[in-house]
């Protein structure tokens, strides 16, 4: 999935395109017509082929993060062709398929760039965020944070690895060796993950709402040995637990569910607050850490160890205009692995 694609033949450039934007707080979604954007030097046209939906965009049309731009177009789980590299661009040709992942610009100066943590640059930009994503037909993205795709699968499978994969994956590689894992919030980064740590030979202990059997059902399909409510304790002690339900009430459930010893991992960029707890479930050298975006690295030896699991995204389609539902269905809970948006 991350060799270079091979390039198909650029259909004529629209003038126009549609849109799904924010355009004031609380507000759905709203179709737009925009002009298509011209990329700036070091930067590609893309035309969007798949656009993953990811919680990060319910929060950001849900107001639960900071600085919000209007209008503001959301996605960035995005799979697409380029149609033109702006100047000074290499190694990125017309017709080529891309990936475009939440980190979508950093400084490349400051003293985390230089320490090879781009993912934690206090200057980085997002896409979908303070750039424009890819609820459209077409975006613009910095060429460096574009990793070439294989034309093999289909783009709707591939645009949930972009954020839902990355993420997870960085959040198994904090883990380190664990062997029994626990994961909290089976949706699209918990199906994905899973099926990595399940060939690295870790077994898998899922944790869901207690009435959410649809879930732990599939939980189950994928391979994990067992299924609980998020308050429930596991028949055995955890070595590390994988929190991607934004929930704050789950960080002392894990706590009190993994071993001395082992480690807590927050994946999501946004969480509500964690409750008061007793020093005696934290104490034993437990660890709560939190995984804060993502680097080039992560993405190029994710997507190499995707292609060779491989991972397969479980997805739903929605056509572009049917943004709002596919965000209300994330809202609700009402999806089983990953919603993607088709132009």
């Amino acid at each position: 999935m991350s060799s270079a694609s091979m390039t198909t033949p650029v259909p004529p450039l629209a003038n126009r395109m549609k849109a799904m934007a924010l355009l004031g707080p609380g507000q759905p979604l709203s179709p737009v017509e925009l002009p298509v954007p011209a990329p700036g030097p070091g930067q590609v046209l893309i035309r969007v082929e798949a656009c993953g939906v990811c919680r990060t965009d319910l929060h950001l049309v849900d107001g639960d993060l900071p600085d919000v731009g209007m209008p503001l177009i959301p996605g960035h789980e995005i799979v697409g062709r380029v149609m033109t590299p702006g100047l000074g661009v290499a190694g990125l040709a017309p017709g080529q398929r891309v990936g475009v992942p939440w980190l979508g610009w950093t400084c490349g100066d400051c003293t985390f760039c230089s320490a090879h943590q781009e993912n934690l640059c206090d200057h980085a930009r997002f896409t979908g965020y303070q750039i424009p994503g890819g609820y459209a037909e077409y975006t613009v993205a910095d060429a460096r944070y574009c990793f070439p795709l294989s034309d093999a699968p289909d783009a709707s499978h591939l645009a949930p690895l972009l954020c839902a994969g990355l993420i997870g994956y960085r959040a198994l590689s904090m883990a380190g060796d664990a062997r029994r894992l626990g994961i909290y919030g089976f949706g699209a980064a918990a199906h994905l993950i899973t099926q990595v740590a399940r060939w690295q030979g870790r077994e898998v202990y899922a944790f869901t709402r207690a009435d959410d059997t649809e879930s732990q059902t599939f939980a189950r399909s994928l391979g994990a040995v067992w299924t609980g409510a998020s308050t429930a304790i596991p028949p055995v002690a955890l070595d590390a637990a994988l929190l991607f339900a934004p929930v704050g009430a789950l960080v002392p459930a894990a706590l009190r569910a993994v071993r001395k010893g082992g480690i807590v991992v927050c994946a999501g960029i946004h969480m509500s607050d964690i409750p008061a707890f007793p020093y005696a479930i934290l104490w034993g050298e437990r660890r709560i850490v939190s995984v804060a975006n993502l680097t080039r690295r992560d993405g190029e030896d994710f997507l190499a160890l995707a292609d060779q699991v491989p991972v397969k995204s479980d997805i739903h389609r929605f056509p572009l205009a049917q943004a709002n539902e596919a965000l209300s269905r994330l809202r609700d809970g009402k999806l089983q692995g990953a919603a993607v948006l088709i132009p």
